[in-house]
């Protein structure tokens, strides 16, 4: 079976691969991939290809068909055949900034206890919308309880749940326009400090930090109106 690198070892920055196919598009699937496919508001990772001493320029990563990614070349290029031995070289400081800002936005989801109507991620920012009428009145109160939780240093984990488990624990979804991926019966868990100290805990398949620690000094940007009963908020990294 494909093993999900990108999650289950999401501090990697490069790994072996072997080609089992090509897309009609021009994308290339890789066994056990390394490059976390477009989703849940998170980017596809971007890097490099090694095949026989060629680095093909990935630009980004898309979910393939039953799972895992395809990558897609940043330019026209030959494609390694199926069966060829590649590496896969992730452009680690633009993936790493994902999975800070990933873990940041899960705890505006914690400051802001709203339901969230979408999201985005991205390496230079990172924004929420939540189901809001009015705009919060004190902004420095938000920004230093999301710097007082990146400040505790709280361990992320994950865990697996059953779909069934999921359906009889709905409050677990705090998304209203995205609801967790299903058909493979299990659901990932993203959860946030432990114990007493357990802050967060919902549905997520994107990358994150092992510690909110790494996540560093956090900055409030942007408050916007997007419409009557909408309102997002912008985060930015240092």
């Amino acid at each position: 079976m494909t093993e999900a690198l990108y999650l289950t070892e999401p501090y990697r920055r490069d790994a072996p691969g072997i080609v089992t196919g090509h897309t009609p598009e021009g994308g290339l699937v890789v066994h056990n991939p390394l490059f976390y496919p477009t989703g849940g508001g998170q980017p596809g990772d971007s890097g490099v290809l090694d095949w026989n001493g060629v680095e093909i320029p990935i630009a980004t990563a898309v979910k393939a068909d039953g799972g895992g990614s395809v990558l897609v070349a940043a330019e026209p290029v030959m494609l390694p055949p199926v069966g060829a031995h590649v590496t896969q070289r992730l452009d680690w400081e633009r993936r790493h900034r994902h999975m800070r800002m990933h873990t940041a936005l899960h705890l505006l989801s914690v400051v802001i206890a709203l339901p969230v109507t979408g999201g985005q991620v991205s390496a230079d920012r990172g924004r929420l919308d939540f189901n809001m009428p009015e705009a919060p009145e004190d902004r420095d109160a938000i920004e230093d309880a999301l710097n007082a939780l990146v400040d505790r240093d709280l361990q992320v984990t994950e865990d697996w749940i059953t779909e069934a488990e999921l359906d009889a624990n709905p409050g677990l979804v705090k998304t209203m326009s995205v609801q967790p991926p299903r058909g493979a019966g299990v659901i990932r868990l993203v959860r946030i400090g432990e114990g007493s100290g357990q802050v967060d805990l919902q549905p997520c398949g994107g990358t994150h930090v092992a510690r909110t620690g790494e996540i560093g000094h956090i900055r409030l940007g942007k408050i916007e109106n997007k419409g009557r009963q909408n309102r997002r908020v912008n985060l930015h990294l240092r």
